[in-house]
């Protein structure tokens, strides 16, 4: 069994991914990304002999965060000598950085892993979404070429699920907003998800650009709140 931790572009982020998947591939005729989903691998492909354990750890992970925020700013590539990749370039808050880091610390030792990536330190890490693959070593500087003279817009985002596969098939997946773990049928359904997109919308917009650009929110003080009681 071959498992993989990651989270999917929900939104404008998925759409504005999608268009550009679909935009190389007619211009292009890159195939790696055909009829896949734009998503941001956390952790593996791995394997492991305690799948329930490794939910439970997981789950366990989740629970101590609330809201998790990163970007999506421009494109950026791996020139990998055997297979290169074109991929959105993903600005991680720190608390992404964090949990992504636990995350492998957690599992490491109950998996597996078979990529490299799950060794790296906290700040070594490369956060990227993948628009192309595998087949465009020798479409590289054309695509980069195209891919320079649009203008990419910076999108700012909630880690709104964690999703964990097997085979390639949602086994779980942690709903950051409802903080729980739901099951193929609850991660596919699409009433449950408008609950999440509800709670969402429920935090006000102020709140969520501070937490986004790692700003606390003011504290009143003491005093201040006298002043405020006599007020009202």
């Amino acid at each position: 069994m071959s498992y993989l931790i990651e989270f999917r572009l929900r939104g404008f982020a998925k759409r504005y991914s999608q268009g550009l998947i679909k935009e190389l591939g007619y211009k292009f005729k890159t195939k790696g990304m055909k009829n896949k989903k734009s998503h941001i691998t956390l952790y593996g492909p791995f394997t492991t002999n305690n799948e329930k354990k490794m939910i439970s750890r997981v789950l366990k992970l989740c629970k101590e965060y609330d809201r998790i925020y990163f970007s999506i700013k421009g494109i950026n590539y791996f020139n990998n000598p055997k297979n290169k990749v074109v991929y959105l370039d993903i600005v991680p808050s720190e608390d992404l950085k964090e949990f992504r880091f636990k995350l492998a610390s957690i599992l490491k030792k109950i998996t597996k892993t078979k990529s490299k990536e799950d060794v790296k330190t906290k700040n070594q890490f490369s956060f990227h979404s993948t628009i192309a693959f595998k087949d465009i070593d020798y479409k590289l500087e054309k695509i980069l070429n195209h891919l320079k003279r649009k203008n990419h817009p910076k999108i700012r985002q909630t880690l709104l699920r964690v999703t964990i596969l097997k085979n390639g098939k949602i086994l779980r997946e942690y709903d950051f907003l409802l903080n729980k773990m739901l099951n193929r049928g609850q991660a596919l359904s699409k009433n449950i998800f408008r609950e999440t997109i509800s709670k969402l919308k429920q935090e006000p917009l102020s709140r969520k650009m501070n937490k986004s650009r790692g700003i606390k929110p003011k504290q009143t003080s003491i005093w201040n709140k006298i002043k405020l009681f006599f007020r009202t």
